[in-house]
């Protein structure tokens, strides 16, 4: 259209009925600009720290697949993508002055012509949420590290993944997926990250436990240097060396020395974890014998090192245990909730934690988890929990 005068502008205010003494002199006078479609831009409403971020020169990501709902992640926190509708059209405006701009820029023309660039009924709304990580043992597990022996190895045919394809496939920021390779105890062989298949796991903690038994050595001081030089014929030293970063914590003595604290409840866990493996159920009693004889002489075992890894049966007579890994249960919380209401009814708080506590968002409590997905009823005095909706 043609450009506005002054007076025209003035006509529409007296139409109006504004008082131009209460306005800034200036006008804007809008057209659309001939690119000016919807959809041609997005919004993205960032907190200040993200915005700290992009300022900075740091980019953020969107992950996911094309069937999995997208995820923003900086490097090192991951957000949900919501998209927002807003009542108010948003026009994208190039060099649009603010009023406090006009206001300082006195001597301004007081009719500004300017063109629509883009508009919008919606923007993105970040949510912070917890990292989709439950993907990323299971896309380990498809070939888990069986050894240097392995024929499966030899073959080109498995799934290997690198670092870069992790980022491309797990929907969490760098950070978050570095810190969950440690976690599961994942190593990287060859530059692709590998999860030890169990059994071989167990054999190279079998030759660490036994060489500690016969060299006598303190549990908090292992020494590398003579595991390596002992088990090295055995197994591959890197291998010897993943298992005592895996099984301990690693320091340095003043005459520069590398030893290993070995993790007690972590080895005694794992021993469990073989025990249990081999039976659907196990008798409590029985099981509880027979594992603090299998552990490492000087360990003691504990049921609360079982924690998220096994289920005791008080109400089975005799009590017995089975195995229930909290990492084989649904990362969603509806579902994980529907999968533990369908092997056991009813639940202590102590009980059901380990199996829920990884659901919990920043500064969310179990209890506020239980209450929205449970309900709660006394049984012989104590507090229990059943599902909301009927188990089918």
């Amino acid at each position: 259209g043609a450009m506005r005068s002054r007076a025209e502008v003035d006509a529409t205010l007296q139409t109006a009925k504004l008082n131009p003494a209460e306005l800034l002199p200036a006008v804007h006078c809008l057209s659309f600009g001939p690119q000016a479609g919807a959809g041609e831009c997005c919004l993205l409403q960032l907190e200040p720290g993200l915005c700290a971020e992009l300022e900075a020169g740091r980019s953020l990501v969107i992950r996911g697949e094309k069937d999995e709902q997208a995820v923003l992640c900086s490097k090192d926190k991951t957000y949900d993508m919501k998209i927002a509708d807003t009542s108010n059209m948003l026009l994208f405006i190039p060099g649009c002055k603010t009023p406090e701009q006009l206001n300082a820029d006195q001597g301004s023309c007081n009719i500004i012509h300017s063109q629509i660039a883009g508009f919008s009924n919606n923007y993105w709304e970040l949510r912070r949420c917890r990292p989709k990580l439950k993907k990323l043992r299971k896309l380990l597990m498809e070939d888990p590290y069986e050894g240097p022996d392995s024929q499966k190895d030899q073959t080109l045919a498995f799934s290997k993944y690198t670092t870069e394809d992790l980022l491309s496939l797990i929907q969490a920021s760098e950070e978050e997926i570095l810190h969950q390779l440690q976690v599961i105890d994942a190593c990287k062989i060859e530059g692709h990250w590998r999860i030890l298949e169990f059994d071989y796991e167990m054999k190279l903690l079998n030759h660490v436990t036994q060489l500690i038994d016969s060299e006598s050595w303190s549990l908090n001081k292992v020494p590398l240097r003579t595991c390596l030089e002992e088990l090295g014929s055995l197994e591959p030293t890197e291998m010897i060396e993943h298992i005592l970063l895996s099984y301990g914590r690693k320091y340095i003595d003043d005459a520069g020395e590398v030893y290993f604290e070995m993790h007690e409840d972590k080895i005694c866990r794992a021993i469990a974890q073989m025990l249990l493996q081999n039976a659907v159920k196990f008798n409590l009693s029985e099981f509880q014998e027979v594992w603090q004889q299998s552990v490492p002489e000087g360990m003691t075992t504990r049921l609360d090192q079982l924690k998220g890894l096994a289920l005791v049966d008080k109400s089975s007579r005799p009590e017995t245990i089975f195995l229930l890994k909290v990492e084989d249960l649904p990362e969603d919380n509806q579902e994980r909730f529907n999968s533990l209401f369908s092997i056991r009814e009813k639940w202590t708080e102590v009980d059901i934690t380990p199996y829920i506590q990884d659901l919990c968002a920043e500064k969310q409590t179990v209890g506020a988890l239980l209450t929205k997905y449970a309900r709660s009823s006394m049984q012989n005095g104590v507090k229990v929990y059943n599902s909301r909706r009927p188990i089918s």
